[in-house]
């Protein structure tokens, strides 16, 4: 799709602007070639959702079209009797039985009708919560590298807004297009059974009304979706102007007049793009009624002269007239649906190669129990490269940690010492060489339950809406370490006792009553969540950048008392902290290149002793 310039207005093409272009360039024989595909997928994800209500849906559909046809074979019967040639009251009472079999067949259509739309409309929330309950557990259950994948990522995003309205979307808009053609082949059937001329008549009054129905309806559809790609930005936009998350940094970054102006641009773009389609809109809605009522007066025609002929009787005649209107509601109410059908199916197509993508990306997981204590943890020869990466994290890394003992990884930033500690902690299998506990491989243990047996603090930690208790216990609940024990190890006591709610305070302000902490005071809950965990081994990857100095030094000294009869693999950059460390390992671009003691280390001289001297230099010199 080429870029679209409108009246001075520019929009460039973006990759969400795809399955619109699609849908514009499709037409009619591409929506009804896919249809009964759609048909079929639709039906399935019903059916396993609730047989019942399926059946009851498409049962009742069926059924309301039948007494269409009957009411239409009815009315016929009333006509013939009233306007026989015998005494009114004859014709009236001869009449009744007639005329209660249209009421009958009235109550019972609109009966069925509505039993079908109930169905309906209990599926519809059924089919998008269980597509949304499949996708937050696949996408949940995917390998953590699958997020490092940008085309996953924008995966996750497209589906997660928009995919999960498709299977309800799709079912809406099949059975729009099914009771449509249900309709138009009950009236057929009912005109056919009462004289054989007809039904290439009814079939005649439809085809120009078909035509013109594309005609207008393509062109709306045209314009729908040759603006949802901007409707969605601008929602996007909307979105990040009036929610909180973006606040502070477009204040801070004064942001607001580039993000009005683009508001007002994209606006302005969909404003004239509308009205530019108003002309092809009403131009193709005048010829469709020309057309339409040139047709349904040729029908017309050929049904007087079949009339005058004595072909057919007056009564006859006259229940082919109501048969004509509703053969073209029926065929108008088909047409709409396929169309509505094949952008519903663009929607869920998405959402059925998501869920084929985030199968296939499954976690894998052995079946081994881990050791029932940390045992010995072997990293040997291990290299890890990201999906979107052109370099190795890390390159043929082997470290030892030891039960009970404190290991620190320390080096620069991109160094690998985070890619490093998740994959010890599980969250990351290497692609080549071996991770293993007590000598078992990584790769044959049950991973969700090592996991159970390692609590990790870090530095970029999600700040849950929800209590401050609960931010703490969260994975844990009530089955961690004594819970004031942690309060006052982390330092979080102090934050708790200024909460209005203490631990029941909502840490999100943009709930009733919630409150924000500063980063330092999410830092300490941060530890304390850690801490509760009560595993076997921590993981600390810069548990203190958001601290002082006097916090950080307490939070340290309490993870040295938590690292008794424990295994702590501690991250940092402030050097002065791993001092009292058992082993540690300096990596630079993903490989180790030095191990051993704080003081073996600064005997060498090396990288380790030459960024410990800077950072203690820091401290020390003046000015």
């Amino acid at each position: 799709m080429a870029d679209e310039v409108l009246d001075g207005l520019e929009l460039k093409e973006q990759a969400w602007w795809a399955h619109d272009a699609e849908v514009t360039a499709s037409g009619l024989f591409t929506m009804v070639r896919r249809l009964p595909a759609l048909i079929r997928d639709v039906l399935v994800l019903s059916w396993q959702t609730s047989r019942v209500d399926t059946v009851v849906m498409m049962a009742a559909t069926l059924l309301s079209e039948i007494f269409t046809a009957l009411g239409l074979l009815a009315t016929t019967d009333v006509l013939t009797q009233l306007f026989s040639a015998v005494p009114t009251a004859e014709r009236l009472a001869a009449a009744l039985p007639g005329i209660a079999a249209v009421v009958g067949a009235a109550v019972l259509r609109a009966a069925f009708r509505e039993a079908g739309q109930w169905a309906r409309d209990r599926l519809e929330p059924l089919l998008t919560q269980a597509a949304q309950t499949r996708l937050v557990t696949l996408t949940t259950g995917v390998e953590l590298a699958a997020f490092d994948d940008p085309d996953f990522h924008d995966q996750v995003q497209r589906t997660s807004s928009t995919a999960t309205r498709g299977p309800s979307m799709l079912l809406w808009a099949v059975m729009e297009t099914v009771s449509g053609f249900i309709g138009l082949l009950a009236v057929s059937g009912a005109l056919g059974v009462l004289h054989p001329v007809l039904l290439p008549l009814i079939l005649l009054a439809a085809v120009p009304s078909t035509w013109a129905s594309v005609r207008a309806a393509r062109v709306s559809y045209q314009v729908t979706a040759g603006i949802a790609a901007a409707r969605r930005r601008q929602s996007t936009l909307q979105d990040l102007m009036t929610q909180r998350p973006a606040a502070a940094e477009i204040r801070s970054y004064t942001m607001r007049p580039y993000l009005l102006a683009e508001f007002g641009r994209i606006y302005r773009w969909v404003i004239r793009y509308e009205l530019r389609a108003v002309r092809r809109q009403q131009l193709a809605a005048i010829w469709g009624s020309a057309f339409g009522g040139i047709a349904k007066g040729l029908v017309y025609a050929a049904l007087g002269l079949l009339l005058w002929s004595g072909q057919v009787v007056l009564a006859v005649a006259a229940t082919a007239v109501l048969a004509i209107q509703r053969a073209g509601a029926a065929t108008e109410q088909a047409l709409h649906g396929v169309n509505q059908a094949y952008e519903a199916g663009l929607f869920y197509e998405d959402y059925v190669h998501f869920i084929a993508d985030a199968a296939a990306r499954a976690e894998s997981s052995g079946s081994t129990a881990p050791p029932a204590e940390t045992d010995r943890i072997r990293v040997d020869g291990i290299s890890f490269t990201y999906p979107a990466a052109d370099t190795p994290a890390l390159t043929d890394v082997s470290i030892t940690v030891n039960p009970g003992e404190i290991v620190a990884l320390v080096g620069e930033n991109g160094s690998g010492k985070t890619t490093l500690a998740k994959i010890i902690g599980g969250l990351y299998l290497p692609q080549a060489g071996t991770v293993t506990w007590g000598g078992v491989d990584q790769h044959a243990i049950d991973r969700t339950a090592l996991r159970e047996k390692i609590a990790v603090i870090a530095q970029d930690f999600t700040h849950w809406p929800l209590s401050a208790g609960e931010n703490i216990t969260i994975g844990r609940h009530d089955s961690g370490a004594p819970l004031d024990e942690v309060l006052t190890a982390s330092g979080a006591d102090a934050v708790v006792d200024r909460l209005p709610y203490g631990l029941d305070t909502m840490l999100d302000p943009s709930y009733q009553g919630g409150t924000e902490l500063s980063g330092g005071q999410w830092q300490r809950i941060a530890v304390a969540r850690g801490l509760y965990r009560d595993a076997p081994l921590l993981i600390c990857d810069e548990p203190t950048a958001a601290l002082d100095a006097r916090s950080e030094h307490a939070i340290f000294e309490s993870i040295r008392r938590h690292a008794v009869q424990r295994t702590v693999l501690m991250i940092t950059h402030r050097l002065a902290s791993v001092r009292w460390a058992d082993r540690i390992y300096v990596l630079e671009h993903g490989k180790v290149i030095e191990q051993g003691t704080h003081a073996a280390l600064m005997e060498r001289s090396g990288v380790y002793a030459e960024m410990f001297t800077l950072q203690s230099r820091a401290y020390t010199e003046e000015g």
